[in-house]
């Protein structure tokens, strides 16, 4: 894609204006980790929501969603659409409770809870589990993407040939430079300001990806004649399946594999979300009230799963009018690689002008990203781990220094792992099922006092170890103890083909464990249980704590459900109107669009949302 002087003027003044919100910001930055790491407590909701839309809007998000789109149809995109319902969770009933904690970090809440040697080892493993490995796959995927942007967008070949032979060494040194000079870009304005300049630039940063994404989306409608136009295009084209512009699966139609995976996904897969923990809780810790983040979190549903995802789902679709499969072929699989399809759409249609905003959309959708995973990487690096076991007292300015440290520290190890990587769907799917058993007993922590650390540490273990015995059988069949066809079986369970079968396996294997491990186990004590109820004043299953400390919950939790369902149907419904209207379906689409309407206002009348 040729890029003219107007283009390159985009993308400079995108990248100037990160760089002076960093330097604007860094003054409070140093004062203290709270200021570094929570912006002092003190963002409205409508800023933090937004940065939690911003980071979930990375540069892969539009390549994965084109691909699962492209790939086997609208209804593909259940593997993160199902996310509504613990999104959801998060805002009745647990966004309050985050805030009410007044933690640093998630990880921190471990010690809120539980007491003793157990709580310390869960929180220092935890901080490396999350902080280190989880965090390096998030941040590997997001370069990973970038890496296939910058491969369809640029003609980096001189650049090869010239680093080739100056080094000797025969690599993509195009791609190369330009992932190290982004990252670099974002590593220094998220080392400079800390939280506040990662949620400023946030802001910033989703208004030019969303209008990034929504002009092309606009462009190709428009070249298509319309809506109506569009899809009688695309049902003519070669390769279309009626699948394709099915929002579930037909049940009358699809395979079996397709049924039990969408079934999986809307019934199991949400619960390990359902809580928001992760820099969706460090957000929450930002905000300046309990209403605050409620908010917060309810905005960021509607505009995660209502406003982003049907340009990127329009151009997926699109593309099998304009792009063959025989385009995408990889040389080296042999099979199409449709996430390619969101770049080489942007190739074909964008104009002068355009083309520099949609790489700045692009590049603001990968900083969003990684600013977030390196600051929230390190607040569990430096306050539970570092600040907790290696060296307690210290200076603010002191752990400030070692935050950005850690942050670099993290940026080079994110880069390592992306060389692992090829697929970005491949690491979503993998990120689930090593997360996958531990997501129940977080989300009951909270409203059963029976819930112990052991029961948490037996849950991540079962789920690493379950989420990986494929290596376990891959070593045994290379010494003779497994036969062959035991191992294709295997294979097949552990390929993203059969993702969600294997997910439910992993949970109902976890939480049989650290159910049995929880009775087996001594409760936390009395005295830390009052403590933690005294302070956060969960519902549940509480009772014989609160009565030793004579209180009575003001709202039953039982009475948030109804808001829930409530809020669940406002959500789908309005995410389905937009989705009809895109398909020229527009009756339908208005239809949906009044039922979010009536189910929105009466979750947000019963749940108190806008009261303090």
């Amino acid at each position: 894609m040729q890029l003219f002087a107007v283009d390159w003027l985009v993308i400079v003044a995108y990248c100037v204006i990160a760089l002076a919100i960093g330097a604007w910001y860094s003054r409070r930055a140093v004062k203290n980790v709270e200021e570094f790491f929570v912006a002092g407590r003190n963002l409205s909701w409508w800023i933090a929501g937004t940065s939690i839309v911003a980071t979930t809007f990375a540069a892969d998000t539009p390549l994965a969603v084109a691909r699962l789109t492209r790939g086997s149809g609208i209804y593909e995109n259940w593997l993160w659409w199902s996310g509504v319902m613990s999104g959801l969770l998060c805002v009745l009933f647990y966004a309050r409770l985050w805030r009410r904690a007044g933690i640093l970090t998630d990880i921190e809440f471990i010690e809120l809870r539980y007491e003793g040697k157990s709580a310390a080892v869960l929180r220092g493993f935890m901080a490396v589990y999350s902080g280190v490995l989880q965090n390096c796959i998030v941040m590997a995927w997001v370069i990973v993407a970038m890496v296939k942007i910058s491969g369809s967008l640029f003609d980096l070949s001189l650049v090869n040939e010239v680093m080739g032979a100056w080094t000797g060494i025969q690599i993509d040194w195009g791609k190369i430079i330009v992932i190290t000079t982004m990252t670099l870009i974002t590593l220094l304005y998220t080392v400079l300001s800390g939280f506040w300049g990662v949620v400023m630039t946030d802001f910033v940063q989703f208004i030019i990806a969303m209008s990034g994404s929504i002009s092309l989306a606009a462009i190709v409608v428009y070249k298509m004649g319309g809506f109506s136009e569009m899809v009688t295009k695309i049902q003519s084209s070669q390769e279309f399946t009626p699948r394709l512009l099915h929002f579930v699966p037909d049940f009358a139609t699809a395979t079996r594999l397709a049924l039990i995976t969408f079934v999986i996904q809307v019934t199991v897969q949400w619960w390990g979300g359902g809580q928001g923990g992760g820099y969706l809780a460090q957000r929450l810790f930002a905000t300046r009230s309990e209403r605050d983040s409620a908010l917060a979190a309810l905005w960021f549903n509607f505009a995660h799963y209502v406003l982003r995802p049907w340009p990127w789902i329009i151009v997926g679709l699109a593309s099998i009018v304009f792009i063959p499969q025989t385009d995408l072929l990889d040389p080296i699989t042999g099979k199409p690689d449709f996430e390619r399809v969101y770049p080489m759409m942007m190739v074909r249609f964008l104009p002068t002008g355009l083309r520099g905003l949609m790489v700045a959309s692009l590049l603001a959708a990968f900083m969003s990203t990684i600013d977030t995973q390196l600051n929230w990487g390190a607040s569990y690096i430096v306050n539970d781990l570092y600040k907790r076991f290696l060296r307690k007292e210290a200076s603010q300015k002191h752990y400030v220094f070692i935050s950005r440290l850690t942050m670099v520290t993290l940026m080079i190890l994110g880069g390592i792992t992306a060389w692992n990587y090829d697929s970005i769907t491949e690491a979503w799917i993998y990120l689930a099922k090593l997360t996958a058993g531990a997501g129940f007993v977080g989300l009951l922590r909270w409203y059963w006092w029976r819930v112990n650390a052991w029961a948490e540490i037996t849950a991540l273990l079962a789920s690493l170890v379950t989420a990986n015995a494929n290596l376990l059988f891959r070593l045994l069949h290379r010494i003779g103890l497994v036969s062959n066809r035991m191992m294709e079986k295997v294979d097949w369970l552990y390929s993203s083909e059969a993702y969600a079968i294997l997910l439910l396996i992993i949970i109902i294997v976890c939480t049989a464990a650290w159910i049995v491990v929880m009775y087996l186990t001594r409760p936390v004590s009395d005295a830390k249980l009052e403590a933690f109820y005294q302070r956060v004043r969960p519902g549940g299953w509480w009772k014989p704590v609160a009565q030793r400390c004579n209180i009575t919950p003001t709202r039953p939790t039982i009475s948030l459900w109804l808001p829930w369902a409530a809020g669940v149907i406002c959500i789908y419904t309005a995410m389905f109107g937009v989705g009809h209207i895109c398909l020229a379906e527009y009756l339908r689409g208005f239809l949906f669009l009044l039922v979010a309407a009536v189910s929105g206002w009466y979750m947000v009348s019963q749940a108190s949302l806008l009261k303090d």
